[in-house]
């Protein structure tokens, strides 16, 4: 798990071949401008996922974890108050992993909640379980998802 400013991105390009084009995205596009959604950048490989949403209440978030991709979570409006705690410490499975949707979601407590304001982005890797979308307020974020 990586939490850093969009500025600071540079830094991760050369953990991912496509990290380089996710970033990119990020800083060229009018992200405010995008509908709430799916938008394909390059293919199943790299796509974003825009959510303006009122957020959840930590008691009301479950962690999650993905297999096929890696998220890059940029917060826009709000702040994302994200939970965090590895895969492999989480033993209270809440389902199966649907490979469909690429998601596996656990009754385990975050380990650490990560307060992510507008222009930070959390980097969740499959090996990261997260609970996003905590908030007392609105939430605006674009989610790239990277296929590993």
């Amino acid at each position: 798990m990586i939490l850093d400013m969009l500025a600071e991105a540079d830094r991760y390009t050369a953990l991912h071949p496509l990290f380089a084009r996710a970033f990119e995205f990020l800083r060229s596009t009018d992200l405010v401008a995008l509908a709430p959604g799916m938008h394909t950048i390059q293919g199943e490989q790299l796509f974003a996922i825009v959510e303006a949403c009122t957020g959840r209440t930590r008691a009301e978030a479950q962690l999650e974890c993905h297999r096929r991709y890696i998220d890059i979570q940029l917060v826009l409006e709000g702040v994302d108050e994200m939970g965090w705690k590895p895969l492999a410490e989480c033993a209270n499975p809440a389902t199966d992993y649907d490979d469909a949707r690429d998601i596996r979601f656990f009754n385990d407590a975050p380990a650490s909640w990560i307060a992510t304001p507008p222009g930070s982005f959390c980097l969740f890797f499959p090996d990261d379980a997260h609970a996003p979308l905590v908030s007392a307020g609105m939430i605006r974020k674009v989610v790239v998802k990277i296929a590993v």
